[in-house]
C-alpha cells in the first residue's frame, strides 16, 4: 500500500493546478491519469476546436475579400494543414502540462485506470494507493444516443472531427447545441454540404427563443440546412450512403450524406470508478453529487469539473479548483452557489452569455427591466461588416442588479465580460450606465443598452 496525503484522479483542467497547490503546501500527492494529460479541453475540446474555428474564419474572410476591396484568387482548403495546426496545438499544450507535472516536487504521476477498492483506497493495475483526501476530476466523454442503427453505422464524435484530413461531401450533424453547431459552421466553411438535425423545436434549447432563431438564421445564411423537431431520428446505410431519419414537421423524412457527427451531449466518466465501494453517490445521469463545497457523500472525497454536473466548461472546472484550494488551504469559505455562470458558443459571430435567460428571470416572479439592441447599431460591427446578431440585458427592477445578458455578435465572447465583472462586483445598472467605454468597440454600446431599459411585459 502506497501512502499519500492526497490523491487526485484525472489530469484535466482542475486536477494539475490542485495538485500544484497541494504539493506546494507540503503534501505528498499522487495524480492518476489513464490517458492524456490536459483532459478534454487540451486534447479533444476547446484548444483544437477553436484552432479549427480560426482556420474556418480565415477561409470565410478570404472568400469575402471583395467586400472589403481586397482582390483574391480561388480559395482552397488544405484540410491536412488544418488538422496539422490543431494537432500541434494539442501536442504543445499536452507537453507543456507534462513538463510542469514532471518538475512538480512532491508529486507522483501515475499512469493507468483508477478504481476504488474502498473508501480511502484506489487501485491502478497492481498498485494500491491510499490517502485521507481524494479528489475526482475524471471529466466526461461524448454521449452516444440510443437510437436505431447507431451500432451499425460508422459515426463521428468531436474527437474524430479534429483529426479529419479531408472535407466530407455532406456532413449530417445530429444535435443542435454547442458542439454540433460549431462543427457544422466550421465544416461548411471548409466546403462541405452540412445539415443539422435537432430533436427539439429550437437550436440550443437552453437559450431564449430569440437567440435560438437568430443563430438559426446565421447558419442558414451560410447554406446550412437546419431540421428541428426531428422526432424519429435513426441511422442506416443505403448503398454506402449514410441515411438519417428525421420525420420533421416539414421537409423530407430522411437525409442522406457521406458522414454523420453525433453531437448529442456529454456523459461523465464515472461508470467504471467503483464509486459504490467508496460510498460516493451519483445522480440519475451518472454525475457525482456534490454539496456547495464540492464534497461528495463520502467523507474526504471531493469532485471537480465535468463529472460533478455543476458546470460543463473549462472555466468552471478551473473555478472548482479555486474554490477547493481557497477553502482547504487558505481558510476561506467559497461556495459553488456564489458562482455567476458565463459561457460562449463559438460560431461566427459568437454568442456570449452570462446569468439568467429571460425565461429564467420570468420564473422568479420579480419585476424586471429589459433592453435589446441589434448589432447593426454598433459602429465597430458596421466597420467590420459583421452586423448579425443583437445584445440584450435583463435587470431586477427593484434592486437594479443585472440578472443576465446576451451578446450574440462579433466579439460577443469578449464584450460579455464587462457585464460579467459588474455582476460579480454586485454593482447596480447605474454603474454601467455612466461608464465611458472606448470608441470604437463592441462594448461601447453597453451603456446605451443600460439606458434603454424598459419594464418587461
Amino acid at each position: 500500500m502506497e501512502q499519500f496525503d492526497a490523491i487526485v484522479v484525472g489530469a484535466g483542467q482542475a486536477g494539475p493546478p490542485l495538485a500544484g497547490r497541494l504539493t506546494s503546501s507540503g503534501m505528498k500527492v499522487a495524480l492518476i491519469e489513464r490517458r492524456h494529460v490536459g483532459g478534454t479541453c487540451v486534447n479533444t475540446g476547446c484548444k483544437p476546436t477553436k484552432t479549427m474555428v480560426a482556420s474556418a474564419y480565415a477561409a470565410h474572410l478570404a472568400r469575402r475579400g471583395a467586400d472589403f476591396g481586397v482582390v483574391t484568387g480561388s480559395i482552397a482548403i488544405d484540410m491536412a494543414k488544418v488538422a496539422s495546426r490543431a494537432r500541434k496545438v494539442i501536442l504543445d499544450s499536452r507537453h507543456s502540462n507534462e513538463q510542469w507535472l514532471d518538475h512538480m516536487q512532491g508529486l507522483t504521476l501515475v499512469r493507468g485506470h483508477a478504481q476504488f477498492e474502498g473508501p480511502k483506497v484506489i487501485r491502478v493495475a497492481d498498485r494500491l494507493l491510499q490517502a485521507e483526501r481524494i479528489f475526482l476530476n475524471v471529466g466526461g466523454r461524448p454521449r452516444i444516443p440510443d437510437i436505431g442503427g447507431v451500432q451499425d453505422v460508422p459515426f463521428l464524435t468531436n474527437a474524430d472531427m479534429i483529426a479529419m484530413e479531408g472535407v466530407p461531401e455532406h456532413l449530417i450533424v445530429v444535435g443542435g447545441s454547442y458542439i454540433g453547431l460549431e462543427f457544422a459552421q466550421m465544416f461548411r466553411r471548409f466546403g462541405a454540404q452540412v445539415s443539422i438535425v435537432e430533436m427539439g423545436p429550437h437550436l440550443i434549447g437552453r437559450e431564449d427563443p430569440d437567440v435560438s432563431e437568430e443563430v438559426r438564421s446565421i447558419l442558414q445564411a451560410e447554406g446550412i440546412e437546419v431540421r428541428t423537431s426531428a422526432n424519429c431520428i435513426d441511422l442506416s446505410t443505403e448503398n454506402g450512403v449514410i441515411s438519417v431519419g428525421v420525420d420533421c414537421v416539414k421537409g423530407p423524412p430522411r437525409l442522406r450524406g457521406s458522414h454523420v457527427l453525433l453531437a448529442t451531449g456529454r456523459r461523465p466518466n464515472t461508470d467504471d470508478l467503483g464509486l459504490t465501494k467508496a460510498g460516493v453517490a451519483v445522480d440519475a445521469h451518472g454525475y457525482i453529487v456534490v454539496d456547495d463545497y464540492l464534497a461528495t457523500s463520502a467523507p474526504g472525497v471531493w469532485a471537480l469539473g465535468d463529472c460533478n454536473g455543476r458546470g460543463a466548461f473549462t472555466h468552471t472546472a478551473w473555478n472548482d479548483y479555486e474554490i477547493l484550494a481557497a477553502n482547504l488551504l487558505d481558510g476561506e469559505n467559497r461556495r459553488l452557489s456564489e458562482r455567476i455562470l458565463g459561457y460562449a458558443l463559438y460560431i461566427d459571430p459568437p454568442l456570449g452569455r452570462v446569468g439568467m435567460t429571460e425565461a429564467q428571470a420570468r420564473a422568479t416572479a420579480r419585476p424586471l427591466l429589459v433592453s435589446k439592441r441589434p448589432m447593426s447599431r454598433v459602429g465597430r460591427a458596421v466597420e467590420k461588416d459583421e452586423t448579425q446578431g443583437f445584445m440584450s440585458m435583463i435587470v431586477d427592477a427593484e434592486t437594479k442588479l443585472i440578472l443576465g445578458a446576451t451578446i450574440l455578435g462579433t466579439a460577443g465572447d469578449e464584450a460579455i465580460h464587462g457585464i460579467l465583472d459588474l455582476m460579480n462586483a454586485k454593482q447596480p445598472i447605474s454603474t454601467l450606465r455612466w461608464a465611458v467605454p472606448i470608441h470604437p468597440t463592441i462594448s461601447e454600446l453597453l451603456p446605451t443598452l443600460a439606458g434603454g431599459l424598459v419594464p418587461l411585459q
